[in-house]
């Protein structure tokens, strides 16, 4: 009974905390007050600032750092990533339209936002693109896989649109696929299916269709989509 009577002060100092992070304009890595200085500020005990704290901490606002003080967190999309993968994960009679949900969010984000990327995508930036689809094939070759250089290619289509939520918030849902994929064993394309559709989308950018270039992402999410719903790999790992 007690710990329930203490759940809404804790909600309550959790948005004080965060006015307070806002009031004073605090960015990422500035020092929060010290519990003594919240617990006088807040008229609240000391477990109902830890907390709040404890509960911020899990949302990335506040980061604590045992025997130093508590600081501005980065406020990143992890939580967002830890939800939504144990979300699909928890789905253990339909895991293939959990997969299929989170592609079709990016597919939905990307297909917008290749629109208008490609108004604003120079050459050096196309030449950029380029290079890192033959650092796919190069990989390929040696029978490597290149996760990382797939995702270093959407977050470089989508650089010049300036807008920082853009890079974080496919990379969220990017790390969610890569995760619950890799827990269902859930194959990746081959490497020269992967290279060609990447390259497709270069090509479509290169000659200025606007269209063209909105026809190959669909290609390669469907293409996504199709080994999604395959099957684990043999050996792969169940949940």
């Amino acid at each position: 009974m007690r710990r329930m009577a203490e759940e809404p002060r804790s909600s309550r100092i959790q948005r004080q905390v965060v006015q307070l992070i806002l009031d004073r304009r605090l960015g990422a890595g500035a020092p929060l007050p010290t519990e003594t200085e919240l617990m006088a500020a807040f008229g609240a005990s000391r477990n109902s600032v830890r907390e709040a704290l404890k509960a911020l901490q899990a949302l990335d606002i506040v980061d604590i750092r045992h025997g130093y003080g508590t600081y501005v967190g980065q406020a990143s999309l992890t939580p967002l990533v830890d939800g939504l993968t144990f979300r699909a994960l928890a789905r253990h009679d339909d895991d293939t339209a959990a997969l299929a949900e989170i592609l079709q969010v990016r597919e939905a984000l990307e297909e917008g936002l290749i629109r208008r990327s490609a108004r604003v995508l120079t050459d050096a930036d196309l030449d950029r693109l380029e290079a890192v689809v033959d650092r796919m094939e190069r990989a390929g070759r040696t029978g490597r896989p290149f996760p990382e250089l797939d995702r270093e290619f959407h977050e470089l289509l989508y650089a010049p649109l300036g807008n920082a939520l853009v890079p974080q918030l496919l990379g969220a849902f990017w790390a969610v696929f890569r995760r619950v994929a890799g827990t269902r064993g859930r194959p990746d394309p081959p490497a020269e299916v992967t290279v060609r559709r990447h390259r497709a989308i270069v090509g479509a950018l290169r000659a200025r269709d606007v269209e063209a270039a909105q026809r190959a992402m669909a290609v390669h999410f469907r293409g996504i989509a199709a080994r999604a719903a395959r099957g684990p790999r043999p050996g792969g790992r169940r949940c």
